[in-house]
């Protein structure tokens, strides 16, 4: 009997296999739990929509009840997963977002951008720059209605001068993108990010750089995951992946005041993160913001979100949380 298996085309590890028939097969990040009360953290959760026309949603949190004291900060939150996997509803993602929320006392929306390669890149950029414009209705003027659409949590109990991107992974090459885009653009000047929170971050670039030109194996991975999401003739030297290629945005450029780069000591990406933080101290005569980075030791990427509760994730949502709490 002929097997009716479909023949694999490609293989995406650890993420995805494309058959020869052009569907696609998700084998990670697919879970997905509902919104709701964490009892273990005190925060509610409830799944919000941005965009109809594109089904752009989210999934937005607070602590239950929310704390006196003013209003909180505002996060938008980009998840990882190399722009083709895992969503808000992911559980992993849930629940790292209920201990951040607890942690911080702020305002978090988790953006569930749309994910390549059904929606080609830039979607996924594009949804970001739509949501901080969902944030950006919020903004009202003395005496004004809030314009419809909006979201009674953020008017109700965000500060809007207290405004964070924070993603891991392609989240935080999003969060990069979005911040060139806001200062570049003739947005409304009321509308700032006051900074950005940088996990692992996803920058690349076809010349291996330091330990990456010992690991030739995991190099080429990366190259494989990159231009099947790309699909651009600079290959890993596209500026949506490397940030200072040819063409790339100046760092200067970057539209906010702080920068926060986390990056793990076994991450095949930690190289591209160092650098990054090393390119904005040098820029610190023309950027004029303040960078830190936070090193962890004996973690691979993203170890916090599959590891919730080991001490090192626990300390890194701290670290998170303080920053976004600086006076």
């Amino acid at each position: 009997m002929e097997s009716t298996e479909k023949k694999i085309s490609l293989e995406l590890l650890p993420w995805l296999v494309v058959h020869e028939d052009g569907t696609i097969k998700r084998i990670a990040g697919t879970e997905t739990c509902p919104p709701g009360f964490d009892p273990e953290t005190r925060v509610l959760s409830k799944d919000i929509t941005m965009e109809p026309e594109t089904g752009l949603s989210g999934r937005i949190y607070r602590s239950d009840p929310v704390l006196p004291g003013g209003k909180l900060p505002l996060v938008l939150y980009f998840h990882g997963g190399g722009f083709v996997v895992a969503s808000a509803a992911f559980p992993n993602y849930h629940k790292s977002l209920n201990k951040l929320v607890a942690e911080g006392n702020i305002i978090a929306v988790s953006v569930n951008y749309r994910l390549a390669p059904e929606h080609p890149l830039p979607a996924a950029y594009e949804d970001s720059w739509t949501t901080l414009q969902w944030i950006r209705s919020h903004m009202t003027r003395l005496g004004s209605e809030p314009a419809p659409g909006t979201e009674s949590w953020i008017s109700e109990f965000a500060d809007l001068d207290r405004l964070f991107l924070v993603g891991d992974s392609a989240g935080a090459n999003i969060s990069h993108h979005l911040a060139i885009r806001l200062k570049r653009s003739d947005q409304d000047p009321n509308l700032k990010i006051r900074g950005i929170g940088m996990i692992h971050p996803y920058f690349w670039g076809s010349e291996p750089i330091l330990s990456e030109v010992d690991d030739p194996e995991r190099k080429a991975m990366v190259d494989s995951w990159w231009r099947f999401v790309g699909r651009s003739e600079r290959g890993c030297d596209d500026p949506w992946i490397n940030p200072f290629g040819n063409g790339s945005a100046e760092v200067e450029d970057l539209g906010c005041e702080r920068v926060m780069i986390c990056v793990a000591e076994k991450d095949v990406l930690r190289e591209r993160g160092k650098e990054y933080y090393e390119r904005l101290v040098k820029s610190r005569s023309w950027w004029r913001g303040s960078a830190e980075m936070v090193e962890t030791k004996g973690k691979d990427h993203v170890f916090h979100i599959f590891e919730h509760d080991c001490h090192e994730a626990v300390e890194l949502i701290r670290r998170l949380a303080l920053f976004m709490n600086h006076a």
